[in-house]
């Protein structure tokens, strides 16, 4: 049987690190979306506050498996 993905984005945000805010993106799109089955950053970029790091915020392209009838 063939699989047909198709793709989102989304942006996780974290104040402690990439992949925190990688983690904080597909958890939560996994209680929204079925099937998700991968991921791929796509950007990464940060708030700086008082000359320092404030939030990390991450670009998350999300693949999720469409259901189909049975072949």
């Amino acid at each position: 049987m063939s699989h047909v993905y198709p793709v989102t984005e989304v942006y996780g945000s974290s104040t402690s690190s990439v992949d925190d805010a990688i983690r904080q993106a597909v958890t939560a799109a996994h209680h929204s979306i079925r099937h998700l089955e991968w991921f791929e950053v796509t950007e990464i970029r940060g708030h700086v506050k008082d000359g320092e790091v404030a939030h990390i915020q991450v670009g998350v392209k999300l693949g999720f498996r469409l259901d189909r009838p049975e072949d």
